[in-house]
């Protein structure tokens, strides 16, 4: 008898686990909430729709490419050893084919939004694109994945505007460090896999001790800059209460992490609070602006 072939919820959860959905929360409130930030909580409801297609269209471009040159890598990793590519359900052809079609998306939308933004979708892409190979060759492969999150702040104001005023590199920088910071709590996961792979990471390079005081400090910055970024924009009180919770919740996770620097599984769960908190102290201070504005 011929197999019958995957029902279709079955294959939307396997498109879904190769395309690692569940990490989409992480980055898309933030740049909800620099959306909101830099329309001054009146975007174009045609601005929202195609950021948010640039957006999911980076993003599956970058994580197909991403499984397309790992694979192999992949194979030897227990972590992602049962990757759709090293199983056979997808194809290197599927994950290449699927990187092409989203990167075209993502130029046809940054057309749609505005000349620059369609000018520097291809450095967007190769930075989307080209982290895939950093850690074969240097142990700060993670900050290289922090400036891809960092490019989401800028994108969006690109976006908005059509130009990156000097208060939004405030917001680059934050989540520079603040991407940096979570990818390194990735990378201490695999530090035993990539140092027997022979693949370049700061805990393979610092160690794992060092590699955690990292990520306070990085997170640490972060919150910092976010408030600068704050002050300047001169927002109101709400959005410092999200700051302020947001350092109480960052520090039960970096203890956490101390105490089992290679379960990424709670300080994933937090990251993702994390950016909802922020994208909730953003939406009150811009609707509802609760006492007087801070002036940097």
């Amino acid at each position: 008898m011929t197999e019958s072939p995957p029902a279709p919820q079955g294959a939307a959860r396997a498109l879904g686990r190769f395309l690692e959905i569940q990490t989409l929360g992480l980055n898309l409130s933030f740049a909800l909430a620099f959306l909101l930030l830099a329309s001054n909580g009146r975007p174009n409801p045609w601005t929202v729709l195609w950021i948010l297609v640039a957006f999911v269209a980076a993003r599956n471009a970058g994580h197909s490419f991403n499984r397309w040159a790992d694979r192999r890598l992949d194979a030897q990793n227990p972590r992602t050893k049962d990757r759709a590519l090293v199983t056979g359900r997808y194809s290197s052809g599927f994950a290449l084919g699927f990187c092409a079609a989203n990167a075209a998306v993502l130029v046809v939308a940054a057309y749609l939004l505005n000349p620059l933004a369609f000018v520097l979708a291809p450095v967007a892409l190769a930075i989307v694109l080209g982290y895939s190979y950093t850690k074969r060759f240097t142990s700060f492969t993670t900050a290289f994945l922090g400036l891809v999150q960092a490019v989401t702040p800028a994108a969006v104001y690109i976006a908005v505007t059509g130009t990156l005023p000097l208060v939004a590199l405030w917001a680059v920088f934050a989540m520079l460090a603040w991407g940096t910071a979570f990818e390194t709590i990735h990378s201490l996961g695999d530090v035993d896999s990539d140092r027997a792979l022979g693949l370049f990471s700061v805990p393979v390079r610092w160690g794992v001790t060092a590699s955690v005081r990292l990520v306070s400090a990085l997170h640490a910055v972060a919150l910092v800059l976010f408030a600068v970024y704050g002050l300047a924009l001169h927002l109101t009180t709400p959005y410092f209460v999200a700051l302020l919770l947001m350092a109480i919740l960052v520090a039960l996770t970096d203890r956490d992490l101390a105490r089992n620097p290679t379960n990424a599984r709670i300080p994933f769960q937090r990251h993702f609070a994390l950016s909802v908190l922020y994208l909730i102290g953003v939406a009150f201070a811009v609707f509802v602006p609760i006492g007087p504005a801070w002036v940097g």
